[in-house]
């Protein structure tokens, strides 16, 4: 992977990059659609493709469970198991087993887990977790993390940095020469002064790129923000840095004024099959009684297939009805919307005019919330 910065803003710390992998070029800042099961769901890769999508995210833990990485591995790999020609970061299945706080013990080894799907018991560390994303070829691995709640006491946020800190040593010495990415992941809960030191020990074991775990786990955003601004010094700005997890629309635009190259969230798929909708005037609950008979696009400042085809009420009625062609329009239109989200950041770093683009979102997301509460 190589990672080149082609323009850095004067107003801000967002830049234009490109990251080059084996599987195709990536444009920065980028949003990369969640695919934890080898899909995205309700939409094809053909449709990613069209939409503009230059790299998805699988998820390392479900696909060690079902349907096991040596069955991928066997077959050729995630991309030709999936139909997936582009990129593909793998996460580790740290923030996964975290979810998992009842059905987990860890160790300096690594964590002993209970199956969500049939309860049968499980060891995931770093060795394990190098080892399953080898198997699916990703283009881009992370190192296995500790992830831990909100709130958390201080004490035992430390001690999962210092796992974290040996457990990225580790998933280091067994990347081979010629396979993808390896990032490391920058833990410390909310407190400052250890995601700084997350980040420092981080960066003496030398990573091809840098990511911020541990959020969008009950903070509010102030405080994501403030911990994002606490680690970004202390990383390095010829690598790219990517954000785990976050976020909303505006989690992204602020996201990058502070510098961060790379998002994944399920937001915007999962948000669209509970009919929530987001548009270039706000949000839009499909469900709410006065689109039943508006014939006007969802979003008449969007060009994607749903907006070019079918109208609101259209929307609406398949929502009511739980027609499943309900989530494959929803959830194409909100990945358009993600996806034109971060092409229109990049054109305005471009351009240096970031925060007055910044100011206009706001802006215009304001338009329909009352409407629409």
């Amino acid at each position: 992977m190589r990672f080149s910065i082609q323009h850095r803003s004067r107003e801000c710390q967002g830049r234009i990059g490109c990251l080059e992998t084996a599987h195709g070029k990536i444009e920065t800042p980028v949003f990369m659609p969640v695919g934890t099961q080898a899909s995205v769901k309700a939409v094809s890769p053909e449709e990613l493709e069209e939409l503009g999508a230059e790299i998805i995210l699988a998820n390392t833990y479900h696909l060690y469970l079902r349907p096991g990485h040596d069955l991928i591995g066997r077959l050729g790999g995630l991309h030709r198991f999936m139909h997936w020609n582009r990129p593909i970061l793998t996460d580790s299945g740290g923030f996964q087993v975290y979810s998992l706080a009842r059905l987990r013990t860890v160790s300096p080894d690594g964590v002993v887990f209970q199956s969500h799907i049939d309860g049968s018991r499980h060891f995931l560390g770093p060795e394990k977790a190098m080892e399953i994303q080898q198997a699916l070829g990703s283009d881009i691995m992370m190192t296995f993390d500790e992830c831990v709640p909100f709130p958390a006491a201080y004490d035992d946020v430390l001690d999962a940095v210092k796992r974290t800190t040996r457990w990225a040593e580790r998933c280091a010495t067994r990347k081979e020469p010629g396979e993808g990415a390896l990032f490391g992941i920058v833990q410390g809960g909310m407190f400052p002064d250890l995601r700084a030191m997350s980040a420092r020990e981080l960066v003496a074991l030398g990573f091809d790129g840098y990511a911020l775990g541990g959020l969008s786990v009950g903070e509010d955003a102030e405080t994501r923000l403030a911990v994002i601004q606490a680690a970004r010094p202390f990383l390095p700005e010829e690598k790219p840095l990517y954000l785990m997890g976050v976020g909303t629309p505006a989690d992204l635009v602020e996201a990058v004024c502070l510098g961060v190259d790379m998002f994944d969230c399920v937001m915007p798929t999962r948000n669209a099959r509970n009919g929530t909708l987001f548009t270039s005037v706000g949000r839009v609950a499909i469900k709410n009684a006065r689109y039943a008979d508006d014939d006007r696009p969802l979003d008449p400042n969007c060009s994607c297939y749903t907006c070019r085809h079918y109208s609101r009420a259209y929307l609406r009625h398949l929502f009511m009805a739980r027609e499943l062609l309900a989530y494959r329009l929803n959830t194409i239109h909100n990945l358009a919307y993600y996806i034109d989200l971060m092409r229109e950041i990049r054109k305005a770093i471009e351009a240096e005019q970031m925060l007055s683009f910044r100011k206009w979102f706001y802006q215009s997301q304001e338009i329909n919330q009352k409407e629409d509460a």
